[in-house]
């Protein structure tokens, strides 16, 4: 993505192979002599600027091209906030549905909300240091503030925060302090149980969507 983060990461262990930019705004204009020069016998390392490569990172048309021309994708296991994140959350983890990053816009953000409200498998959530309070408002509105929930924050860096608790409670936890409100969020809901009513703020939900 920017290779100045890659850059001191290798730096840091005295590799000095070039490197290459690649993200959404000029994949595909970078494909077509990537995939030539893989066909020619070079060899590329594709990484993330911090996670897992294609998981809500760049990557995909890469790796489909690659497949397309029986050119060989080896994948080598590293941290990954999705999975790192469900395995400390405390909430079902048997099945659960990755949902990437939500919408920007309030309105959108609340009609995808509401098309998951039924769900009953837990979801997961990337969000941003911009949009966590809003994104945590709209949870509380859509889901209900008692569904359980949890903030990952951070995770494996230095200010790493893991927060448990009802989705009310986590939105009035990070309002009250900004240090909470900085990073990287991954933020997970526990889906519906029992007879639990989806959308029981259904009324507002309409007013605010109309």
């Amino acid at each position: 993505e920017d290779t100045r983060h890659t850059r001191r990461l290798l730096a840091h262990l005295g590799i000095t192979t070039p490197l290459q930019s690649m993200h959404e705004h000029n994949e595909a204009a970078e494909l077509p002599d990537l995939i030539a020069q893989l066909k020619a016998g070079r060899r590329f390392a594709l990484v993330s600027d911090a996670g897992t490569p294609l998981v809500s990172d760049p990557g995909f048309p890469l790796v489909r091209a690659c497949r397309a021309n029986a050119i060989d994708v080896i994948p080598v296991p590293g941290v990954s906030a999705l999975i790192t994140a469900l395995s400390v959350a405390g909430l079902p983890t048997d099945r659960f549905r990755f949902e990437g990053f939500l919408p920007r816009r309030a309105s959108a953000r609340r009609e995808h909300l509401k098309e998951l409200a039924a769900e009953r498998v837990t979801l997961v959530f990337y969000e941003s240091s911009h949009r966590i309070v809003e994104s945590l408002d709209d949870c509380v509105l859509v889901f209900g503030g008692q569904r359980p929930a949890a903030i990952a924050r951070e995770l494996t860096k230095r200010h790493e925060t893991v927060k448990s608790a009802a989705l009310a409670g986590l939105a009035d936890w990070v309002r009250a302090d900004a240090n909470q409100q900085r990073g990287e969020f991954v933020l997970l809901v526990g889906g519906m149980q029992g007879a639990e009513q989806p959308q029981e703020h259904d009324a507002l939900l309409r007013v605010l969507l109309a």
